[in-house]
């Protein structure tokens, strides 16, 4: 990038600049969309400034012998090479030394270079012939670019309340492992004489690696942490004796129950220790229901503001996680399940909705897209652009090869006892 920002415009230099640069194979690929090298490639192919590039043969260079590849570089590209680049696979394409030097084996001869800068000045596609040769392809801007698309599916979950599941309540889930062992080792001590122990259990923490941090080990030693967790265990010992231990399949039902018992205690939770202890008795059920997660209401323009932002039919909104209920503008929402979540590379050519229709609802139905989580990547892949496929032997090839190689160890195993 900071050659790149040297280079004059054209509105400075009428020619413009041009930049030759050579690079490994990373710079093609590496890098996720949204990511640091993929936005390089982005701001450089969505610039139009990527004329071609050049892939040399291995072994080229004194001191490498990875695949090697030239990057040109325009800002004042010719009318015909507007909005494309070239892609020259030059790897096949050279002549052996006499003598290596170093891991350099092999080199360009002036008829191999002649070659390169004839198909380049042309933007030829050059189709190789054989297992020589070079190949050349053309390609629009658009079609190494691709979005990630995120795509989600809801959160189905079982709940019950059972001692073993409240138990785990004792422990912040954040400071799980040193806690649990300071209640196995020092017992009803860690409510009572908690500051005698303080050592111990940051020695404890040390020694395990558990790499915690000030904050962390703060409130690992703090008396409040402790009696905050275990009368939160209490309160969900309580709400089992009065809802009982039966096993639910709609965690909906099963937090509403919750929440309503709570406030027949007068007992006020903060969101995050709510959240704690359903998570303390709740699991991923694929036959559970679909947790909800609230009703979104459209007013005034609203909805056809999110239609054109989605590009898509109201009778399409499931397919980008809105779901229709019995009132008029009023879309139920799923909380997403974390551990399902997937992501589909779609090609910028392609529209993210038809592929999701082709590629992901057939095999995923209850599936959507979460537009607004979706980024933008280029990569370019030689491999992919010019592989050629090789049919495997026969199996009557491989057959005979196996019955001359038995053949010749049994000669020599003969003449072996012979000589013995």
């Amino acid at each position: 990038m900071e050659m790149v920002d040297k280079m004059k415009s054209p509105e400075v230099i009428p020619l413009g600049s041009r930049i030759a640069s050579v690079h490994n194979g990373s710079s093609l690929f590496t890098g996720d969309a949204g990511g640091g090298e993929s936005n390089i490639r982005r701001y450089l192919i969505e610039n139009d400034w990527l004329e071609a590039i050049i892939q040399l043969p291995n072994n080229l260079f004194y001191n490498t012998g990875i695949t090697t590849y030239i990057w040109l570089l325009s800002n004042r590209k010719p009318a015909h090479r507007r909005g494309k680049v070239q892609l020259i696979d030059a790897g096949q394409l050279y002549r052996k030394l006499r003598k290596n030097l170093g891991a350099k084996n092999c080199e360009l001869s002036p008829e191999h270079i002649a070659e390169i800068m004839r198909v380049h000045a042309e933007l030829a596609a050059v189709e190789r012939t054989g297992e020589e040769g070079l190949a050349s392809k053309v390609f629009d801007n658009r079609d190494f670019g691709y979005y990630k698309v995120t795509i989600e599916r809801p959160k189905r979950l079982k709940a019950q309340f059972t001692p073993e599941r409240i138990a785990e309540l004792r422990f912040d889930s954040r400071l799980r492992e040193p806690m649990a062992w300071a209640w196995e080792t020092f017992g009803e001590r860690v409510y009572e004489d908690l500051k005698s122990l303080e050592k111990e259990i940051v020695d404890y923490a040390e020694k395990q690696d558990l790499n915690l941090n000030k904050k962390q080990l703060e409130t690992l030693t703090k008396t409040e942490t402790w009696q905050k967790q275990r009368g939160l265990m209490e309160l969900a010992l309580k709400l089992m004796q009065t809802l009982g231990t039966d096993e639910s399949t709609d965690f909906n039902a099963f937090a509403l129950a919750v929440e309503l018992e709570l406030k027949g205690l007068s007992t006020k939770l903060s969101a995050g220790e709510k959240k704690q202890m359903l998570d303390a008795v709740s699991w991923y059920d694929a036959d559970a229901e679909k947790v909800k997660k609230g009703i979104k209401k459209f007013r005034n323009n609203e909805l056809d503001l999110l239609l054109q932002r989605l590009g898509c039919t109201p009778d399409q909104l499931p397919d980008f996680g809105y779901y229709t209920t019995a009132k008029a503008n009023e879309y139920l929402e799923y909380e997403t399940e974390s551990d399902l979540r997937d992501t589909e590379n779609v090609p910028l050519g392609e529209g993210i909705h038809a592929y999701f229709g082709r590629e992901v609802q057939p095999h995923v139905p209850e599936a959507w897209i979460n537009l607004d989580a979706t980024k933008i990547g280029y990569e370019i892949s030689f491999n992919k652009y010019f592989y050629r496929h090789k049919p495997l032997r026969s199996l009557e090839e491989v057959s005979a090869d196996i019955l001359q190689l038995e053949e010749e160890s049994e000669g020599l195993i003969r003449n072996l006892l012979t000589l013995a």
